[in-house]
C-alpha cells in the first residue's frame, strides 16, 4: 500500500474538507508514490517523534497538530519546526496532519471528551460552517436507479446516522431538440413531451463537485437538467465542540475532582462557583474560549476548554462554570482514539501509538 492509498483511506473517514479554513491539514510532507511500511500515530511532531519512527521503521507519520502551519519560506534546520521536517524528508517519512478535520468530525475529539466525561444526549455546540444543499435532477424513470446509485456513490444523501436518502417525483416534461443536438429520445425541431422523475437529495456544500460530476456521467441526456438549492438548515452532525448530560448531577466541587480525575490533571482553572448543580456540560478540545457565548446559550452549567485568559472568566457571570483543563489535556485522547481507527481500516502494517513527550507545558508543584 502506497502512501496516497493510506490518505485516500483517511480521506474517506475524516474527510480534510471538514477542516477549517485556516488550517493546514493533510500531507505536510513526503512522496505520495512510496510503500508504507507502517504508521505512527502522534499529538504533535517533534523531531523525537521522527526518531522513534526511524527506530520502528514506520515511514508515515499520522499527526493532529500540523508542523508546518504558516509562513514557513525555507527548510534549513534553523529552527524546531525546520529541524523537525528537514529530519523526515532526509529519512523519507511522510507527516500528515488532520486537526481540525477531526475538530470537526462527528466521532472526533470532543466525542472521546463526552465518552470519558459518560455524558448522555450529545449535540454538536458549534454547527460547522460547511452548508448543507439539495441537488434536483430530472432523469428518465427507467434511468432513475442508476443516477441515484452515482449519486450515492459520490456522497450525496447522508443524513446524520442514514444514507441513500432521496425523493423522487413523477412529473412530465418537455423539450425540443434544435439542429446539433443529439437527443436521448424524439426528433430534431418537434417537440417532444415524456415521462420523468425528480430526484432530490442533500449534501454537504463541500462535496459538490465530485457529485454533480457523478450525476452527469450517470445521465443519459445530453444536457443534464439540474438545479442546486442553499439550504439554511444546520449540520447538526458535523461542527466544534459538543455538549451533553451527566447521569447524575453534581455539586460543583464534586464535578471539578471528577474531572481532575477523568483527565488525570494536576490543576484545574475555574471561574467562581455559581452555587449550582452541574448536570448539562459543553466541552470543546484545544482553545475553546470562542464557544463559551454558545455554551450558556445551550444552557450548560459548566463548560470544559483550554487556553482561557483571564478575562474570559468573568465572562461566566456567575451563570456557568468555566473550567481550563489546558490545551494538550483537553486533547490527550486523541492519539489513542486514532489509533482505534486507523487499526481498524488499515489491517496490513502496524499502527504505533508514540511514547514520546510532545506536551511543552510543565509544572512545578
Amino acid at each position: 500500500m502506497t502512501v496516497n492509498e493510506v490518505i485516500e483511506g483517511l480521506q474517506n473517514l475524516i474527510p480534510l474538507a471538514q477542516a477549517e479554513d485556516f488550517d493546514n491539514v493533510g500531507l505536510l510532507c513526503g512522496n505520495p508514490s512510496r510503500e508504507v511500511t507502517g504508521i505512527l500515530v502522534c499529538h504533535d511532531v517533534l523531531e523525537n517523534v521522527v526518531d522513534e519512527a526511524i527506530t520502528k521503521n514506520l515511514n508515515v507519520i499520522v499527526t493532529f497538530h500540523p508542523i508546518i502551519f504558516s509562513g514557513l519560506k525555507s527548510i534549513t534546520g534553523k529552527n524546531y519546526v525546520e529541524k523537525t521536517v528537514l529530519k523526515a524528508i532526509e529519512n523519507k517519512i511522510a507527516i500528515y496532519a488532520i486537526h481540525t478535520a477531526f475538530d470537526n468530525d462527528y466521532f472526533g475529539v470532543n466525542y472521546k471528551i463526552c465518552e470519558k466525561l459518560g455524558l448522555l444526549s450529545q449535540k454538536i455546540l458549534i454547527p460547522s460552517a460547511h452548508k448543507l444543499q439539495i441537488l434536483e435532477v430530472y432523469v428518465p424513470p427507467e434511468n432513475a436507479g442508476e443516477v441515484k446509485n452515482a449519486l450515492f456513490k459520490a456522497g450525496a444523501g447522508n443524513i446524520g446516522f442514514y444514507e441513500e436518502c432521496s425523493f423522487t417525483i413523477p412529473g412530465k416534461g418537455s423539450f425540443k431538440p434544435k439542429p446539433g443536438a443529439d437527443p436521448y429520445e424524439g426528433e430534431i425541431n418537434k417537440c417532444e413531451h415524456t415521462d420523468e422523475v425528480v430526484i432530490s437529495v442533500v449534501f454537504e456544500e463541500y462535496k459538490k463537485n465530485s457529485i454533480v460530476k457523478a450525476m452527469k456521467n450517470a445521465h443519459p441526456y445530453e444536457e443534464v437538467a439540474y438545479q442546486l438549492i442553499k439550504i439554511e438548515n444546520e449540520n447538526q452532525y458535523l461542527g466544534l465542540g459538543r455538549f451533553g448530560e451527566l447521569n447524575a448531577e453534581m455539586d460543583e466541587k464534586t464535578f471539578l475532582e471528577f474531572v481532575k480525575k477523568t483527565f488525570n490533571l494536576k490543576i484545574i482553572r475555574h471561574s467562581n462557583f455559581t452555587g449550582k448543580k452541574i448536570k448539562r456540560v459543553g466541552v470543546l478540545g484545544g482553545s475553546g474560549a470562542s464557544g463559551l457565548s454558545v455554551a450558556l446559550s445551550a444552557g450548560c452549567d459548566a463548560y470544559l476548554t483550554g487556553d482561557l485568559k483571564y478575562h474570559d472568566f468573568f465572562r461566566s457571570e456567575s451563570k456557568i462554570l468555566l473550567c481550563d483543563i489546558g490545551h494538550f489535556e483537553s486533547e490527550q485522547f486523541v492519539t489513542e482514539h486514532l489509533v482505534e481507527i486507523l487499526s481498524q481500516k488499515f489491517t496490513t502494517f502496524a499502527i504505533s501509538k508514540s511514547t514520546e513527550k510532545t506536551n511543552p507545558v510543565n509544572y512545578f508543584l
